[in-house]
């Protein structure tokens, strides 16, 4: 580019020396020391020009170097301006998340690990268990957990928003207003110094987090379970007999009658084609078919002048719908209203009509992990999946907080003896038509048409 500058005569030819000898005059004088200085300190610039620069056309090159430099300086100010912008608004952003930072990073010098919880929870005011991500109009058990386990540090909130990035995972579904004694869920959280105390803290009271224990990294409480346990308080009043007994509180149920209802129960046992016992599956569907290993009723105990029984049934899995319909169909037979021959029938191919006992009084007890146990409980590295310490704690939350609220809300309620009423309507031998127009009224007393103990579901 300097090329502009200098003569055309000059472009192929050496540098002239010039005379800077004591002979030279002034102007020749200062014309030298200036040659010098160019020489110093231009000429290396210059190299490839191949010669050297007169004094004028080397002012007008340095005035134009000035603009150029100014230019530069110029762009470069812009530049580090746009980029402070740029860094104080990330600043912003990340004063912003800092205090959710700041946990997360204190917590992550814990270990993350698989975990599962022992939990235990009145359902009463609630909409089951399954947590609903983005719908805020029905409140969950997972609801109120989830928050706990974000608020106490056990894990980050993005993981609260999306449950699957903590391997989240329920034992049973339990429906609206069913509660739980030993519901088991696990997932990955940092286990954080007195872990237990800082979930409950920031739970309500009819929700605790009883025990927790390590599982391995591919555990699933849904998927490993082998059995779940329920349990169905029931006032004794709904065995009354129709024609022969007294009907309502001051009932007590005699020992004849409890033979008579654990017979019935018994007969459960076993693998049965259980499609009249659920919605959404014929005969034909191989899934109807369960395996119930026991079932039976205990002896019967008074609460605030009201007599009650529980009845416990353990299987590897059940349907919606399928432990109350179990529980109305034995009814109905107790209190005269159908044949016992109806036990056999229902689990054939032919439609029978079951009645569905009311949700509440219904109660996850326990889960059970035999095999996981079996393989992983002595390795030295894992525990069995067994709460025997525990059981004081269960215990006492269902002293405190089921049995009080099943009682209370069926004096107010009154679920039972309203639905006692219904069975009457029930058509015992009617055709498929017939069934089918009694579901209808039965789901039209029935909370949100739901057993509240599906275990089929898969997240």
């Amino acid at each position: 580019m300097f090329l502009n500058y200098f003569p055309h005569s000059f472009s192929n030819s050496q540098p002239k020396r010039l005379n800077c000898g004591p002979s030279a005059g002034c102007d020749t004088f200062a014309v030298c020391f200036f040659h010098r200085w160019r020489c110093h300190f231009v000429v290396p610039l210059l190299a490839e020009a191949r010669f050297l620069l007169c004094p004028f056309q080397w002012f007008a090159m340095a005035g134009e170097m000035r603009a150029m430099a100014a230019s530069q300086a110029k762009r470069l100010k812009s530049s580090n301006e746009e980029t402070e912008n740029q860094e104080e608004n990330g600043h912003q952003d990340k004063r912003f998340k800092k205090s959710q930072e700041d946990v997360e990073d204190q917590n992550k010098k814990f270990p993350k690990r698989k975990i599962v919880l022992l939990m235990a929870y009145s359902g009463k005011g609630y909409h089951g268990m399954q947590r609903n991500v983005g719908s805020s109009q029905f409140k969950t058990i997972e609801d109120d957990l989830v928050s706990a386990l974000v608020r106490s540090g056990c894990i980050p909130e993005n993981h609260g928003e999306d449950m699957k990035k903590m391997s989240f995972q329920r034992c049973a579904r339990t429906d609206k207003g069913v509660s739980a004694a030993g519901q088991i869920v696990s997932l990955k959280i940092w286990l954080i110094d007195d872990v237990l105390e800082k979930i409950n803290n920031c739970l309500p009271s009819h929700i605790r987090i009883l025990g927790l224990k390590r599982v391995t990294g591919g555990f699933s409480s849904k998927n490993k379970c082998d059995a779940r346990t329920y349990f169905y308080m029931i006032p004794t009043f709904a065995f009354a007999h129709k024609d022969h007994d007294i009907q309502g509180e001051t009932y007590r149920l005699s020992k004849e009658t409890l033979e008579k209802v654990n017979k019935l129960l018994a007969c459960y046992k076993g693998t049965h084609n259980f499609h009249n016992f659920t919605s959404q599956k014929g005969p034909k569907d191989p899934s109807a078919k369960r395996y119930i290993m026991e079932m039976y009723c205990e002896e019967p105990f008074v609460r605030e002048g009201m007599e009650f029984a529980v009845i416990k049934v353990k299987g590897q899995s059940f349907m919606m719908h399928q432990i109350r319909k179990m529980i109305g169909l034995v009814i109905a037979v107790v209190k005269g209203y159908a044949p016992e021959s109806i036990m056999e029938r229902s689990w054939g191919e032919e439609k029978v009509d079951v009645p569905k006992a009311p949700g509440l009084g219904l109660v996850l007890e326990k889960v059970h992990f035999e095999k996981y146990n079996r393989r992983f409980g002595n390795d030295g590295l894992h525990e069995p999946l067994e709460w025997t310490e525990e059981e004081e704690k269960i215990a006492v939350f269902k002293e405190q907080h089921i049995y009080p609220t099943i009682i209370s809300t069926e004096r107010e309620e009154q679920s039972m003896l309203n639905w006692l009423s219904t069975l009457s309507i029930h058509d015992f031998n009617a055709t498929s038509s017939g069934v089918q127009v009694n579901d209808r009224n039965s789901k039209s007393n029935d909370l949100e048409g739901s057993d509240g103990c599906d275990d089929d579901s898969d997240f």
